[in-house]
């Protein structure tokens, strides 16, 4: 990537950073600290274990889409078995996700970010394919997630009559996502999103120009979707699984925090509290770290599993400074690398 988008980034990511910062109370924040004493560090590690699962993810994804399109005459030579190494790809996921966490929107930061890292390895219309095809990927295991976890309650908890409507349109928000994507994954989804962003006022105008401009290419990248899902089945599968996996295992972050204040948790109850939180604070996608939805979804599926409000409370700071870390590290990790390429 050229040095003045390496710079855009990471001084767009740095203002935004120090914005979520002035957001804090600091007392409160030494105070939970204090509470939570070595487990927030068990925490902050226990992150870069899951990002692994990410990066795997991708990585398969990416080898999937080289491998289709290794042919391709208009596309640079790459190697097929190795198309990037594992540990710059685990620098570029961290980053990645440390700009969606900090753009309203999410794509609006670390896809780009991610397509302009790895176009210059694999080429422009691969690095496309794969950013994409990993975003529908990610946001795909979400969808799962919150329909099994769906299940879930109902399989471990008494849920009231007067819940059933609000599972019921849950169950269906789930049920139809899962369906879009599948569409998305058979038919491909550049041309979809290049026409769904062609009807937001502010965007619109570059849309349309573009889709008109790079047709052919978005033609390759959806080719090149739907070819990984139909004749490589076993790249896709294993990256859904691994992203699913990561999700579950992301529940520990919740139950190491429980553990500060009280003995046993219960770990089914921590990833129905990471489903629940994820998916109200998704809903609020356009806001900057989720601020306000994240907290609100810690207090109300708390609370809903018979834990105190207070609980609550403390484990969406913890998850917060957590994030706001991770943020930082992913931040300066985009700077560390261009200092290294000098």
């Amino acid at each position: 990537m050229k040095k003045k988008y390496q710079n855009a980034f990471f001084i767009f990511g740095v203002v935004v950073f120090a914005l979520m910062v002035t957001q804090l109370d600091f007392a409160q924040v030494w105070q939970g600290l204090k509470h939570a004493g070595y487990w927030f560090l068990v925490v902050l590690f226990l992150w870069a274990g899951l990002y692994i699962f990410n990066t795997a993810a991708w990585y398969l994804i990416i080898k999937g889409v080289c491998r289709r399109s290794a042919d391709d005459v208009n596309q640079p030579k790459v190697n097929v078995r190795h198309p990037v190494s594992l540990p710059w790809l685990y620098k570029v996921t961290v980053s990645g996700f440390a700009l969606n966490y900090a753009t309203p929107g999410g794509l609006m930061g670390g896809e780009p970010y991610r397509i302009m890292e790895l176009a210059p390895r694999i080429g422009t219309e691969r690095a496309s394919s794969s950013v994409i095809l990993y975003a529908m990927t990610h946001i795909f295991s979400h969808f799962w997630f919150w329909l099994l976890s769906l299940i879930l309650l109902f399989v471990t908890h008494h849920v009231g009559v007067a819940l059933w409507p609000l599972a019921a349109l849950t169950g269906a928000f789930c049920i139809l996502g899962i369906w879009f994507f599948m569409s998305g994954y058979r038919k491909g989804m550049a041309n979809r999103l290049m026409k769904f962003l062609g009807h937001i006022p502010l965007v619109k105008r570059w849309a349309k120009p573009f889709v008109e401009n790079h047709r052919e290419q978005l033609d390759t990248i959806d080719r090149q979707i739907a070819a990984l899902h139909r004749q490589d089945p076993i790249f896709f599968v294993s990256s859904v699984l691994l992203e699913l996996a990561c999700r579950v295992a992301s529940a520990l972050e919740i139950y190491f925090i429980l553990l500060v204040l009280m003995p046993s948790p219960n770990y089914l109850d921590c990833i129905l509290i990471l489903a629940f939180t994820s998916l109200f604070a998704n809903l609020l996608f356009f806001i900057p770290l989720q601020l306000g939805g994240r907290e609100g979804g810690f207090l109300m599926s708390s609370t809903a599993l018979g834990l105190t409000s207070s609980a609550g409370i403390f484990v969406a700071l913890i998850v917060r400074l957590r994030e706001l870390i991770w943020v930082g590290i992913g931040l300066l990790l985009i700077k560390i690398e261009k200092r290294q390429k000098k």
